[in-house]
């Protein structure tokens, strides 16, 4: 049998998400990188930086099921490096690290869809749906 937790469990769970993220004196960032995603946020940052957007400050709506999603994010118009996104890693304004998941273009199934994978440096990186969802239903 699964474990199952009760929807104001999760929605607390999520909203927690958001107020970690949101903490510190100015808005979240996330980065998006190439490669494997690290096993934990604890663990150091892995693959190529391709570029970092600025998040809304609160950075997530209300949550719902225990479901975020993302307010508007200022996308990267200016992209660091050439190469495939495979990961994204949200930090809070102080730079800590919150949340890691899975990037992909519309259709991929992804946490975070983008606008395409397929980064080019110099090119624009921006975010189309972004969802954090807590486990148990």
């Amino acid at each position: 049998m699964a474990t199952r937790i009760n929807t104001s469990v999760r929605n607390a769970c999520a909203n927690a998400v958001t107020a970690t993220a949101d903490a510190g004196p100015g808005p979240a960032y996330v980065e998006i990188r190439t490669g494997a995603q690290p096993a934990t946020p604890a663990t150091a940052a892995s693959g190529t930086l391709l570029g970092t957007l600025t998040c809304s400050d609160p950075s997530f709506g209300a949550a719902s099921n225990g479901v975020i999603s993302a307010a508007a994010i200022t996308g990267d118009s200016s992209a660091d490096a050439t190469g495939t996104a495979g990961w994204y890693r949200l930090y809070d304004s102080t730079g800590a690290a919150c949340v890691d998941g899975t990037v992909t273009a519309a259709g991929g199934g992804g946490d975070m869809i983008i606008n395409s994978v397929s980064i080019v440096a110099g090119g624009t990186i921006s975010i189309t749906s972004w969802t954090i969802t807590m486990p148990g239903a």
